[in-house]
């Protein structure tokens, strides 16, 4: 009896096992059959794309062959192919192919652009281009590219950043507009915002006030864009000037770093965990700030169908970090202290993965 009742406890035992082992294995066999596309979208402040040409109404007299760069024709070419490299190269690795949406800040006018887009290394990808030209000074604006294969660009505008001095309330301060681009990626409505928020000059404490200004005005374009389908997929993405955890963030936009606990048309800034971690983009007096960031919308959190977000990241290969001297670490930047470089960026890009089912 005993050896039965050992036999009956063995087989259920065995019964119990292959039941199990059918389980995984068909449950394996569905999530194989799943096959998803993979987008990257990033953002990359290039430092300064300028061309050689001296614009009279801009501050550009630097970046001319007689200006204190000595901004030459073969500089600015070697310039673009350094760029081009970059923006082939973005989540490659996960998507197999350069970024569908690029933003980018720091461009001097729609000629770079095409310049750019135009280069061996990216005429492949046949990139389109959203530019306006912004009233700061220094002729610097942002601009998005997209690839004509993998995303539509339905509307797009310019809106405007109004700053007055705090000592001087007439005199106004120029800087850069926020671009505005609604599309569809992979067929699906998307809306995009590219912001560069006013730089840190003067001091941290006394330029808060005009990132500020900036953080409402994207809270008024995400609003308005809610206000039109409550269930809209938002990127505002950019060179902010600030880190996830200041007041722009957390106070104004209301950013959330938890997907477990964002609230509906909450803004979800993956890069604050990044930032926690000791990530940056960009090196200051032996310090990392994460300045350059890619918010998303809660309905792209796996919450509804269609394009979700996957991952985010810093793209810092090693070829765009500077291995020796007293910037060793750092970006590698077109200009240092010693002139001309031969380098990228003093920004690394960041992106992001969004999925779809095909």
């Amino acid at each position: 009896m005993r050896n039965i009742s050992s036999i009956i406890i063995n087989l259920r035992r065995l019964v119990i096992t292959m039941i199990t082992v059918l389980i995984v294995t068909s449950s394996s066999l569905g999530q194989e059959r799943k096959n998803y596309n993979i987008y990257t979208v990033a953002f990359y402040n290039v430092e300064n794309l300028f061309d050689t040409e001296d614009d009279p109404l801009i501050f550009d007299d630097d970046r001319t062959p007689l200006g204190k760069d000595v901004w030459t024709p073969e500089k600015y070419l070697d310039k673009i192919k350094n760029i081009a490299r970059v923006i082939s190269e973005i989540g490659v690795e996960t998507s197999k192919t350069a970024p569908a949406i690029i933003g980018l800040c720091e461009v001097e006018n729609l000629q770079v652009l095409e310049d750019l887009v135009s280069h061996p290394l990216l005429e492949k990808f046949n990139y389109q281009i959203v530019h306006y030209d912004s009233p700061d000074m220094r002729g610097i604006d942002v601009a998005l590219l997209y690839q004509k294969s993998l995303f539509t660009s339905d509307d797009s505008q310019s809106r405007r950043l109004m700053l007055y001095d705090l000592d001087d309330p007439t005199k106004r301060i120029f800087t850069r507009d926020q671009l505005v681009v609604s599309g569809k990626l992979n067929g699906e409505a998307i809306n995009i915002i590219v912001n560069h928020w006013p730089s840190r000059s003067g001091g941290e404490a006394k330029s808060n006030y005009k990132r500020e200004k900036a953080a409402y005005l994207n809270k008024q374009i995400i609003d308005s864009i809610y206000q039109k389908d409550p269930y809209s997929k938002i990127i505002t993405m950019g060179d902010f000037n600030d880190d996830p955890t200041n007041k722009s963030f957390k106070k104004v936009l209301k950013t959330s770093n938890n997907r477990k606990t964002i609230a509906a048309q909450e803004m979800f800034n993956p890069m604050e965990n990044l930032a926690k971690q000791g990530k940056g983009s960009l090196a200051y007096r032996d310090s990392w700030n994460l300045f350059d960031q890619i918010l998303i919308s809660e309905s792209l959190l796996g919450s509804r169908s269609g394009l979700q977000f996957y991952q985010a990241g810093i793209f810092n290969s090693q070829y765009l970090i500077t291995l020796n001297g007293q910037f060793r670490g750092y970006p590698f930047r077109s200009y240092d202290y010693s002139g001309y470089t031969g380098g990228f960026s003093d920004h690394f890009p960041v992106f992001i993965y969004l999925v779809s089912e095909e």
